[in-house]
């Protein structure tokens, strides 16, 4: 049995995805190979498909078909569709159909497919292809790069869309964020003198466990002297961390943006933080007062262009006014466009300010990308590491730069 190129597509869909009967004998092997292969490879298994599976089968071959055949070309009697053209009532069709045949997860696989594949870009550019896709942080990328190019008519569609997701995002990562840099704030505002409320037990009575004595005539048991007490500041009176975001907006860097603008929201709604959230490309762009809602930012930046990190971190640098208190993280693959030394040199000046600087190759879900080795190993060596990082990791990276432990640094070459 033979694969193709569009079989291993369809494979990830089908095999697992596919509704299924207890039985797991010949017949059902059969009807999955059927499913999984398509088009001409699929005759061998002499398996004929009707009903819901033909529909499916349908879906899937509008999209990893391929070979020029049309509708009603195919051997086993039901209908074998070679693609969606360009005709958005088919496209529309086409999603609806792969929304109801197939869960979430799958349906904006194959959606980003078809982008992919069929160049359905210019589509989306219509508010009733908008409607009707399954919402995701790819599609937000996609939506973002063809903003400048988007009729006024579909912007409207395209924000209800982006908000969806930007929403979702929030819902998933804001209480834990929030949970875990709070605690990093008390903890890097510990005071040694603390009023009753604010002393930390547990860290107290491990600081004193060797003044433990033993209280006479209790058959062994004692108590601890707390000679030394230690506490929690007031972290929630005043701004104790300024915190910058440095994103890339080259067009590789989408669901980075997309994941580095809620966050931004995020960290930007504590009153201990103080968030700057800086774009560029060639061009460096603050978007600071449009952080109150990510999705102003995101339709502010403009995904693609050109990449210069010097500049944007030359900027970032002068908005550093209490070093020691701040955190800078650069969100880039680190294809530099701008003065290669010059960069490293305001890395090396703001970590010898005691500036904490963290570089993030990627902040999504897909694990480590593509980027600059050269440029990531200099980084490290000036005790800056790269590293991909997943949304879910962000808040305890962000709370080790806080504390100023060593961060979690995952393995480059695959996902956190």
């Amino acid at each position: 049995m033979t694969t193709t190129a569009s079989t291993k597509h369809r494979t990830g869909t089908t095999m697992e995805q596919a509704p299924h009967t207890p039985e797991h004998g010949d017949a059902e092997r059969l009807r999955r190979w059927r499913l999984v292969l398509g088009g001409d490879s699929a005759e061998s298994t002499g398996c004929t498909l009707a009903g819901r599976d033909a529909a499916m089968d349908d879906a899937l071959a509008a999209l990893y078909g391929g070979g020029g055949k049309k509708p009603g070309a195919r051997k086993d009697g039901a209908r074998r569709s070679a693609g969606l053209g360009a005709s958005a009532p088919s496209v529309a069709r086409w999603l609806g159909d792969i929304r109801t045949y197939f869960p979430s997860s799958v349906v904006q696989v194959m959606q980003r497919d078809a982008i992919d594949r069929l160049g359905l870009s210019n589509l989306l550019l219509e508010p009733e292809m908008l409607e009707a896709v399954e919402a995701d942080v790819h599609l937000v990328g996609t939506l973002l790069s063809l903003n400048k190019a988007m009729p006024e008519t579909t912007k409207e569609t395209a924000r209800a869309v982006v908000r969806k997701v930007v929403e979702d995002l929030e819902k998933r990562l804001e209480s834990r964020t929030r949970a875990t840099l709070s605690g990093a704030l008390d903890r890097s505002a510990r005071i040694s003198r603390p009023r009753h409320r604010d002393i930390d037990w547990d860290r107290t009575i491990r600081a004193n466990l060797k003044n433990y004595l033993t209280i006479p005539g209790s058959d062994g048991a004692g108590t601890v002297v707390p000679e030394r007490l230690i506490g929690y500041g007031r972290a929630s009176q005043s701004v104790k961390k300024d915190v910058v975001l440095c994103i890339d907006q080259s067009g590789s860097m989408a669901a980075s943006v997309v994941y580095a603008s809620v966050f931004g929201a995020v960290l930007a709604s504590m009153r201990t933080l103080a968030t700057r959230l800086v774009v560029f490309d060639t061009a460096v762009v603050d978007l600071t007062d449009q952080l109150d809602d990510p999705v102003d930012v995101l339709f502010g930046t403009q995904l693609g262009g050109g990449t210069d990190i010097n500049r944007a971190l030359a900027y970032c640098q002068s908005r550093i006014t209490r070093p020691a208190d701040t955190v800078v993280v650069l969100i880039s693959d680190l294809y530099e466009g701008g003065i290669r030394d010059e960069m490293l040199k305001r890395v090396a000046a703001m970590k010898a300010s005691g500036v904490q600087f963290v570089t993030l190759l990627a902040l999504s879900d897909e694990g480590a990308p593509a980027y600059d080795r050269e440029h990531a190993a200099a980084l490290g060596a000036l005790g800056a590491p790269a590293f991909a990082c997943t949304p879910d990791l962000f808040p305890d990276v962000m709370a080790a730069a806080i504390e100023k432990r060593p961060l979690p640094v995952p393995d480059q070459d695959g996902p956190p």
